[in-house]
């Protein structure tokens, strides 16, 4: 145990002493020393210092804790660690000693924000009113465009209760939003008061009794699940209950609420029930502050191009004439679902969806929708590059600081600390630049032998049919199954009735990404073949009718990680496709987790029957200067591939490297590999393997 200690904590160069630890440790029982020294160097591979201060605590800290709260702890130092750095990290560390067990008695049966979040954020989406974010913070609250939730729920002995009060939470921070809680300005009405916080929390409490009569209108299961929940809380005084009579009516407002605000100011006390948010007016005016008259500008653009669209539709001149054009909109609230009627100039319009989102939102903070929003912009008015997000040139962002501007981020799996480190790669798709030269003609000519047996082989996959064996109805006997059955007739087990073989036209419903290395590794006659090979792969796919998209990848660090668009799966296999194709050059290095659950994310947003992910690459995972080498690449890139089977993509990998035999099985298994010898071959064999892997 000392060896390892020194070892992991590197004492050589650190200086830490670990006999003390090692003494402690050997106290223990040796499920407890193997789970602390579990950790101890789990932690290490992040940060030496970390894994030392908790080898210190925890022995002290496992009577008290459950294991399960001692690893979200470690965890979530670690996720600090890796966003902000070292010190904070060790505040964090420094915090759990002020653990009191009295306080978290129900911790090891709480719910994580980990496990909740990602389902919560699904309910929230599929309720009516503005597009909600779930993210994670000190306590439960919400400024009208993002929720915010703790990293553990705790209140209950029972787990799924501790969801279902996160749910809860989740709905009133909902119905915040959606019913006019933050319609308000908090923070002026509290000021009136001579004890603004006295105000605030009565003002809460009655949101909440009034929101809670929302929620059982509109979500009556959940509303069961509240008022089991709340039977924990203290009863209500006669005065609240009478508040709580005018409150649940069903025309009931933010305006009853701060009626009866003065009388609720007077009563002593003010109930808090289990799972109630913070009122946070602050951050509410700064949201509602910054999105007013970003809507109002985008809602009045929009209107001036539906505007115009409806104009240049229009057959008659004679609607062109001299009345000022108009909207008028009409809220409709069904059962909780909110929409609009929409009359422009007189005609009624479907609404596309921006613009419901957009009236939707002016409507959640106004109530209705003021008549200044409905003027169309006039010409200049607004310039929309500014009044709306446009994509930034992803080169930009590498000119200021802050270089996740606008970038997407994806996690990624840390060996040695097994788990994922979150929001770590920042990667931004680019397209590749087209080039406008003779490479596609070329490659066909040069191909052209190739090109005419490929599209042969590829014709007859088209219109190939399928046998279906052991079916229970069919054309023909299937004899290996006739055996079968009777061998098992006479073992005396029964025969099954499977024993016919059918012929069956196959239907093709196949969606492939192929994902092309972009390293520098790749230049010169790599990065050739790699281009030939895909003019060639297009050319026989477009026979086959399926939809297929092409992206290449490379990168120089976590934090920047590039995709680059060469053809999507809605684009044709146009003069720009082939140009873009053209356009492939070896750029950096490869990091490639980030880019197989990019790909992963978009084939599964695809309508197929059959999901293939094919790789194209030289040689193992690898970035420069980062710890990406070795086996975290080769893990990282191995869980990526892991989870895209979860989600039943097939992946495949197709290597020049030639010591791929090393890595490759451990990555893909055995039988999703192949290695071909010599770059020269590359162009008819990728054909040849996609053949192989989709039928």
């Amino acid at each position: 145990m000392e060896a390892s200690l020194h070892t992991w904590l590197e004492t050589e160069f650190t200086y830490f002493k670990v006999e003390e630890l090692a003494g402690e440790l050997a106290a223990l029982a040796r499920d407890d020393q193997d789970f602390i020294l579990g950790w101890i160097r789990r932690i290490a591979s992040t940060h030496i210092t970390l894994a030392w201060q908790f080898g210190r605590r925890a022995p002290a800290l496992l009577p008290r804790m459950e294991r399960r709260l001692l690893e979200a702890w470690a965890v979530h130092t670690c996720d600090v660690f890796d966003r902000t750095g070292l010190q904070t990290a060790l505040r964090v560390m420094e915090q759990v000693d002020s653990f009191d067990p009295a306080q978290h008695k129900h911790d090891a049966a709480g719910a994580l924000f980990e496990d909740f979040a990602p389902v919560l954020g699904n309910f929230v989406c599929g309720l009516s009113g503005r597009r909600l974010r779930i993210e994670e913070g000190d306590k439960a609250w919400t400024d009208g465009e993002r929720i915010v939730l703790p990293p553990l729920v705790a209140e209950f002995s029972d787990r799924d209760d501790n969801f279902q009060l996160a749910k809860v939470m989740v709905a009133l921070a909902w119905a915040q939003t959606r019913f006019g809680t933050l319609r308000v300005d908090h923070a002026q009405i509290a000021a009136g008061y001579a004890d603004p916080e006295r105000a605030l929390s009565r003002l809460n409490a009655l949101e909440t009794l009034r929101l809670s009569a929302r929620i059982a209108r509109d979500l009556p299961g959940l509303h069961r699940e509240m008022q089991r929940l709340a039977r924990v809380a203290e009863p209500l005084t006669p005065a609240w209950q009478a508040f709580a009579a005018r409150l649940t009516r069903d025309d009931a407002s933010i305006d009853d609420s701060l009626a009866l605000l003065a009388a609720a100011y007077a009563e002593p006390e003010s109930p808090r029930w289990t799972g109630q948010l913070d009122l946070r007016p602050d951050a509410v005016a700064a949201a509602r502050a910054a999105r007013l008259d970003k809507e109002k500008a985008r809602l009045r653009v929009r209107l001036a191009e539906l505007l115009e669209e409806q104009a240049e539709n229009r057959a008659s001149a004679a609607s062109q004439d001299t009345h000022p054009p108009a909207a008028e909109v009409e809220p409709r609230d069904e059962g909780g679902q909110l929409d609009f009627d929409i009359t422009l100039d007189g005609v009624p319009l479907a609404p596309p969806d921006d613009v419901r989102q957009l009236l939707t939102s002016v409507y959640l903070d106004f109530g209705e929708i003021p008549p200044e929003y409905l003027t169309p912009a006039g010409e200049g008015e607004y310039d929309p590059n500014l009044v709306f997000d446009r994509p930034e040139d992803p080169d930009a962002v590498w000119h200021g600081t802050y270089h996740e501007k606008g970038a997407e981020l994806y996690p990624e799996w840390d060996h040695g600390r097994q788990h994922y480190r979150k929001n770590w790669c920042v990667m931004r798709e680019k397209t590749v630049p087209p080039i406008q030269d003779d490479f596609y003609r070329q490659t066909l000519v040069k191909h052209q032998g190739a090109v005419k047996q490929l599209r042969r082989k590829f014709e007859a996959l088209r219109d190939e049919n399928r046998l279906d064996r052991r079916q229970t109805q069919g054309d023909e006997i299937d004899l290996d199954a006739l055996v079968e059955a009777l061998a098992d007739a006479k073992d005396g087990r029964e025969m099954s009735d499977r024993l016919f073989v059918r012929l069956h036209r196959a239907e093709r419903n196949i969606a492939v990404a192929f994902l092309v290395d972009m390293s520098g590794s790749t230049k010169g006659w790599i990065n050739e073949a790699e281009r030939e090979a895909l003019i060639l792969l297009c050319e026989a796919l477009e026979l086959l009718g399926d939809r297929y998209a092409i992206y290449g990848f490379s990168g120089t660090t976590r934090k920047r990680c590039e995709l680059f668009r060469i053809k999507t799966f809605d684009e044709p296999y146009d003069d720009e496709v082939k140009a873009r194709i053209s356009g492939i050059r070896p750029q950096e290095y490869t990091r490639m987790g980030f880019a197989l659950r990019h790909l992963s994310k978009l084939l599964n947003q695809v309508d197929a029957r059959t999901r293939v992910l094919v790789t194209l690459s030289d040689g193992r995972p690898d970035d420069y200067f980062d710890v990406y080498r070795g086996e975290y690449g080769v893990e990282d890139t191995r869980m990526a591939l892991l989870e895209a089977s979860r989600t039943g993509i097939h992946p495949f990998c197709i290597t020049l490297d030639r010591e791929a035999r090393d890595y490759l099985p451990h990555m893909y298994g055995a039988a999703r590999y192949v290695l071909l010898d010599d770059v020269r071959q590359l162009p008819l064999k990728v054909t040849d393997i996609y053949r192989r892997i989709t039928t």
